[in-house]
């Protein structure tokens, strides 16, 4: 169903309370900042540095799959250096003149966030690097013989990329980030600790079995796990003066279509594709996408990053595989797969 598709996206945003939603629960500096423990050590002592220097951060590229808190951690490096932050993304920056427009807008020191880095085209890309390096851009006035570039200097800047796809990055465009930090799904003490954590900021009623029981449901993602609460609240609202019980919350998750493991609608068309259609594989993600009806960036950027992390499938150069877990969970056994799921 399509409210279950939704829910389980983290890319998705269903209306702007959603993301003002989101926006309140968002911590403010690294203490706030639930898990993500190497990277947090490492920019707290690249965000001292640069502040005994007085000089802005070197510019900052940060990856992993969608929810994990990429933008939420560009706005908290924003408050640890008390910077004013720019927010754009790659699909809306479509010519260069609209890049060299905000460029030229930021101040000494201010921070620029672009989204989804790896859709920017490579004639923009060719517009930071300068920019980038140092810190001026060049524009060409005129045309034919007569054209003159022009250079103009640009306040320093910190520029903040984040991407769900790392390799979708050209390389010079890589080597020109100082810091890198890759983002891993977190585990179910830290989903616990965020969720208390966003009860508490919503003032809702709920008891530590039912935080249990969202955690292990929430795909191992803050984002999801925040929606799911949202949600599991409404339901406490009507059905339980707001009181969020292992009932309800149980309850509420069997409505909304999301099972013991955090598998919604989507995930089990892909599994049963994969299984069914298929025995298991290797099946390209092509295959899987026409015959299930699924989007192929759905497919790759939000179901199969989660099914990887629980080893229910696995990548191979032949294409997908069913790993012997998934044959164990779904009861069927298939001599075949034993050989197929050890490859790659």
């Amino acid at each position: 169903m399509e409210e279950q598709e939704e829910i389980l996206s983290s890319n998705f945003h269903s209306s702007p309370d959603e993301g003002q939603y989101e926006n309140v629960l968002r911590p403010k500096n690294l203490k706030e900042y639930i898990g993500q423990e190497k990277v947090k050590d490492s920019l707290s002592v690249f965000v001292r540095a640069a502040k005994i220097r007085c000089e802005p951060m070197e510019h900052v590229l940060i990856y992993g799959p969608p929810g994990l808190g990429k933008t939420t951690l560009a706005h908290v490096i924003s408050n640890e250096m008390q910077a004013n932050i720019k927010v754009t993304s790659g699909p809306a920056i479509e010519r260069a003149g609209d890049l060299i427009s905000i460029l030229t807008g930021l101040s000494d020191s201010d921070i620029l966030f672009i989204d989804e880095i790896h859709r920017l085209n490579k004639i923009i890309e060719e517009v930071l690097y300068p920019a980038m390096e140092d810190y001026a851009v060049d524009i060409v006035i005129g045309k034919g013989p007569s054209a003159k570039s022009l250079r103009i200097d640009l306040p320093k800047f910190t520029l903040i990329g984040a991407t769900t796809r790392i390799s979708d990055i050209s390389s010079p465009m890589r080597d020109r980030f100082g810091i890198m930090h890759s983002l891993d799904f977190y585990s179910d003490k830290e989903m616990e600790k965020i969720l208390s954590r966003s009860a508490t900021i919503i003032n809702l009623k709920i008891d530590n079995e039912s935080v249990s029981i969202l955690a292990k449901r929430s795909r191992r993602t803050p984002r999801i796990a925040n929606r799911l609460l949202k949600r599991v609240g409404d339901f406490a609202l009507v059905y339980n003066e707001g009181q969020v019980t292992k009932e309800v919350t149980e309850d509420s998750l069997q409505r909304i279509g999301i099972d013991e493991k955090g598998l919604d609608d989507s995930d089990r068309r892909y599994i049963e594709t994969l299984l069914d259609k298929f025995e298991g594989g290797p099946v390209g993600v092509e295959t899987i996408s026409a015959s299930s009806g699924i989007e192929r960036n759905t497919i790759e950027e939000v179901i199969e990053p989660y099914l990887l992390q629980m080893g229910l499938i696995k990548r191979t150069p032949k294409g997908r595989v069913a790993s012997l877990r998934l044959f164990e969970l779904y009861g069927l056994a298939n001599s075949q797969n034993k050989s197929r799921g050890e490859e790659g």
